[in-house]
């Protein structure tokens, strides 16, 4: 029991150290951000899909076709890039004035991976805007959605940032090629179209929280520990504290409320689910998914895309935050510290999607 006693007190010690080191990079960041000028934020990726294709296509070509069948081609090509560029300088002197007559369809990509924070959301919403200050009529917008979902506000910011797309009337279609469980799935049922691998994990319509609760431990070890609040229910469930069963009940009646709010947006959004039959927290494979109504049709990103190559332009688009060195020490801190307290941090943040 000493030995136990000694290590615990090691380890109590070894952790404020961590702590006192993410405080004070923390603080250093904060003075970092607060210097930085708005032009140092960030910036937007744009890659265009089809050449990229293209230019496999060609290595590809080049090392299997003969060399005379390769220069056939290419002469070829050239010449009907030749062509259609005459004919758009025609268009224009016919007085060719209406921009979506001019060009062909654009799908704009993005990708979103969600972490339990949704941290992604911030990216998300730039990528979002400048992309519907371009798209025009006729133009859609894919989203490939990899979340196991995370905390209520991050997932409802992020499917509030879908919804400007909605209200924008340009087509929305999310793909989920792995998994959009829980917020993952609060965020795809906002779209037009849901397509979803075969294997992809869709669903977990439920709300949880978990935390761990050391007050018996304090109080072998003659340690007390006191909270003080102002209002009845200002906290439920403690980490330190002692819980009561009106703790209990009161948390579990906030974990229905939310509950009872996802099943309305998502019923808003899918009316046709039966949601009394998929709201149970369980999850589904693509094929289920698809027989309950959660999913439109099974077909994979990149089946979505390779689709429209021939006739459309498809544009990646990312938005990058440009980090200074006291940001990426604070993110190597902080991922340092969420690796070694990560299911410390699921269980005791509340409410999680």
């Amino acid at each position: 029991m000493e030995y136990l006693y000694e290590y615990g007190m090691f380890l109590a010690r070894a952790v404020t150290i961590v702590a006192a080191v993410l405080i004070l990079v923390a603080g250093i960041v904060a003075i970092g951000s607060r210097q930085r000028a708005a032009q140092h934020e960030g910036h937007i990726e744009v890659r265009k899909v089809n050449e990229r294709y293209k230019n496999m296509a060609d290595a590809l070509r080049s090392i299997a076709d003969d060399p005379e069948t390769v220069k056939a081609n290419h002469k070829a090509q050239k010449k009907a890039d030749k062509q259609e560029a005459k004919e758009a300088k025609k268009a224009r002197k016919k007085g060719v004035v209406d921009e979506s007559d001019a060009r062909r369809k654009r799908l704009y990509v993005f990708n979103f991976d969600g972490d339990i924070r949704a941290s992604a959301t911030d990216n998300l919403r730039e990528e979002i805007s400048v992309v519907l200050s371009q798209a025009s009529a006729g133009d859609e917008i894919l989203i490939r959605v990899e979340s196991p979902g995370g905390v209520v506000h991050g997932y409802g910011l992020a499917a509030s940032q879908l919804q400007r797309i909605r209200d924008a009337d340009v087509p929305l279609t999310i793909a989920v090629d792995k998994v959009a469980a829980s917020g993952g799935y609060m965020m795809a049922c906002v779209a037009n179209h849901i397509i979803a691998a075969p294997f992809a994990v869709i669903g977990s319509i439920g709300v949880l929280a978990q935390l761990p609760n050391f007050h018996r431990l304090l109080k072998k070890m003659d340690i007390d520990f006191e909270l003080l609040t102002a209002g009845e229910y200002k906290r439920t469930l403690t980490i330190f504290g002692e819980n009561t069963d009106k703790g209990r009940e009161k948390f579990l009646q906030e974990l229905e409320e939310t509950h009872q709010l996802f099943k309305t947006f998502v019923s808003s959004n899918r009316p046709q689910l039966d949601i009394a039959k998929v709201a149970t927290g369980e999850v589904w494979y693509g094929q289920q998914a698809v027989e309950q109504g959660l999913v439109d049709e099974l077909q994979t990103s990149d089946a979505f895309i390779q689709k429209r190559l021939q006739d459309w332009d498809v544009f990646e688009v990312r938005f990058v935050h440009r980090k200074n060195w006291q940001e990426k020490l604070g993110m190597a801190a902080e991922g340092a510290l969420e690796r070694a307290f990560l299911k410390i941090w699921q269980r005791g943040q509340g409410p999680h999607y």
